[in-house]
């Protein structure tokens, strides 16, 4: 029996955060070590083209996400790894999407006014865009499944509505994809629990690459609150909460047990031991990642094998597609 279809990336801009490689990277190991799913998981160049960058850092950036994924686990043996702008494909059914897409289904995207803000200088198409080329990603590959946070799910229903308008007006074409929640909740800044953990707050963000002694530094530092021990109230207790969050996610236990590690000790106590759990769950991360550089032969065909397997796939389906528009015999 064929397998559904998975799809999903990651934007080259900068270093990963535990955020990432909590949300992203070990939920994308799982769901290939699952045995469940045909995977394809790229490297969203395209989409980072939104955010200022340096055209002279990009390949640096681009082979970073990919070397992340294999010291992450991802293995090019059980999912297609491959590079979104070396696939045309992408960007031609993105055109077709958006000859069906409404101005209007775009501007309610909370992320593009997020991310745009209100100044007319700001508010650039491929912002606006970014929705649409999202669902071409997904469904050039009929995936059937796409791992998301909270965050995507409304451009993911933005794919869901663009599948049913193509296929009523020219035939069944498209798998209608499915959202996969990820269970791990949204980590907050460290020095600022109202706001998320982002790469444009380094201080209070722990990236996957930190060295030991950055990793301690930035969790002792870390804002906490006025109680006398450690606790787990979403609502009331923010960055307590957050931190527990963390501790559970690194080390896979529940929070209540480690709650009642705590009982009589203080927060210092309780940091130290956060430190050292972030620390060891990336030791091994860290230790590959490091091997697998030494091999830039290597990634370079894990990549060029992807993007040829991504390739074939995305080109057969365009000239489904064109043929259903008319555009080819």
């Amino acid at each position: 029996m064929k397998k559904a279809v998975l799809v999903s990336g990651i934007q080259p801009t900068g270093n990963l955060h535990l955020g990432n490689y909590l949300g992203a990277l070990k939920n994308f190991v799982a769901l290939q070590n699952s045995g469940k799913y045909e995977c394809f998981f790229f490297v969203a160049d395209l989409h980072s083209m939104t955010e200022e960058y340096n055209p002279k850092e990009k390949q640096k950036q681009i082979m970073n996400v990919a070397l992340d994924y294999l010291a992450a686990g991802l293995d090019p043996k059980k999912c297609v790894i491959f590079q979104q702008s070396a696939i045309p494909a992408h960007t031609e059914l993105m055109w077709v999407l958006n000859t069906l897409t409404p101005m209007g289904e775009l501007e309610r995207m909370t992320q593009f006014k997020d991310k745009s803000g209100d100044i007319q200088e700001k508010r650039m198409v491929g912002l606006f865009d970014y929705p649409v080329l999202m669902a071409s990603d997904i469904l050039i590959y009929d995936a059937k499944f796409v791992p998301v946070g909270h965050d995507q799910l409304q451009h993911l229903e933005l794919a869901r509505t663009l599948v049913r308008k193509f296929n009523a007006k020219f035939g069944n074409t498209f798998a209608e994809p499915k959202p996969l929640m990820t269970n791990v909740e949204r980590l907050m800044s460290l020095d600022d629990p109202t706001k998320k953990m982002s790469k444009s707050r380094p201080a209070g963000c722990v990236f996957v690459d930190d060295s030991p002694e950055v990793i301690r530094k930035k969790i002792m530092s870390a804002v906490t609150d006025s109680e006398r021990e450690v606790g787990y109230d979403k609502e009331a207790r923010p960055a307590m909460a957050n931190l527990l969050m963390l501790y559970s996610a690194m080390s896979g236990e529940k929070i209540d047990m480690i709650v009642n590690r705590y009982i009589g000790k203080g927060y210092a106590d309780f940091k130290r031991d956060l430190a050292e759990v972030v620390i060891s769950s990336l030791t091994e991360f860290q230790k590959k990642k490091k091997e697998f550089s030494k091999n830039k032969t290597l990634l370079k065909t894990i990549l060029e094998k992807g993007n040829k397997t991504a390739r074939k796939i995305a080109e057969k389906k365009m000239e489904t597609v064109k043929r259903k528009l008319g555009l080819s015999k």
